[in-house]
C-alpha cells in the first residue's frame, strides 16, 4: 500500500477500497426494500384488498424485481375495476420503470463479480449476447409486450452493455400498451375478485412450475 512521508494512506487508495463496500450496501438496501414490500403485501389483508393506487405502484417492485416472485397481471385486473385503464397503466409503468432501474444495478453488480465473469464467458452465453446485439430494441419490445418470461432479457441487457436509458425507454414503450390492454379488459369485464384470485394462483403455479419439476426429479 502506498504511503506518503508521514505514513498516511493517499486519498485515492481509500476510495478504491471503499467503492466495492458502497456497491454492496446499495445492492443490499435494494434487495431489502423489495423483500419488505413483499412481506407487507403477503401478510396484510388490508393492503391486498386496498383500492389505493399507491398499492399498485409499490406492488410493481416485488412483482418485477429480478425473477418475478408474484404475478403482476391479476393486480392490474383488480385495480382496473375502480380506475380508468389509462390511470392504471400509468401508475403501473411508473413503478415498473423504477424497479427495472433497480434490476439493472443489481444484475450489473453480480455480472461484475469475478466468478460471474468466468461463467458468462461460455460459448452459449456469448452466442446469445451476439444475437441479442443485432436487434436489441426489437427483442426487448417483443419480450416486454408479450407474456413471455422477461427476466432472461434483463441478463442480456447487462451482458450486452445496453445503456440504461435505452433499456428504460423500451420498457416504457412495450409495457405501457400491455398494461393498458390488461387494464381495459378488467375495466370492461369487471372480473369478480374470486376469479382474479384463481388467476393469481394459476399464474403463480406457472412461475414456480420449473422449480417444482426439478424438485420432483431430484426426489
Amino acid at each position: 500500500m502506498n504511503q506518503d512521508r508521514n505514513g498516511a494512506v493517499p486519498n485515492n487508495t481509500v476510495k478504491k477500497e471503499s467503492t466495492p463496500v458502497i456497491k454492496i450496501l446499495i445492492v443490499g438496501c435494494e434487495i431489502c426494500l423489495v423483500a419488505i414490500l413483499l412481506v407487507l403485501w403477503l401478510t396484510s389483508p388490508s393492503i391486498r384488498q386496498s383500492k389505493n393506487l399507491w398499492v399498485l405502484f409499490f406492488y410493481s417492485f416485488p412483482s418485477m424485481f429480478l425473477i418475478a416472485i408474484v404475478p403482476h397481471e391479476p393486480v392490474l385486473l383488480y385495480f382496473s375495476k375502480f380506475y380508468s385503464p389509462v390511470s392504471v397503466a400509468l401508475v403501473a409503468i411508473s413503478g415498473v420503470l423504477l424497479t427495472e432501474a433497480l434490476n439493472y444495478t443489481v444484475f450489473k453488480f453480480f455480472a461484475d463479480l469475478k466468478l460471474s465473469k468466468k461463467l458468462l464467458k461460455s460459448k452459449i452465453v456469448t452466442r446469445l449476447v451476439d444475437l441479442f446485439k443485432k436487434y436489441p430494441f426489437i427483442v426487448l419490445w417483443v419480450a416486454g409486450f408479450t407474456p413471455v418470461p422477461f427476466y432472461p432479457f434483463r441478463f442480456l441487457v447487462i451482458l450486452a452493455r445496453y445503456p440504461l436509458w435505452k433499456y428504460l425507454l423500451v420498457v416504457f414503450l412495450s409495457r405501457t400498451p400491455r398494461f393498458y390492454i390488461l387494464a381495459l379488459i378488467g375495466y370492461v369485464l369487471k372480473i369478480p375478485n374470486s376469479l382474479i384470485i384463481i388467476i393469481f394462483i394459476g399464474i403463480t403455479i406457472l412461475i414456480y412450475l420449473p422449480l417444482i419439476r426439478n424438485a420432483l426429479k431430484k426426489k
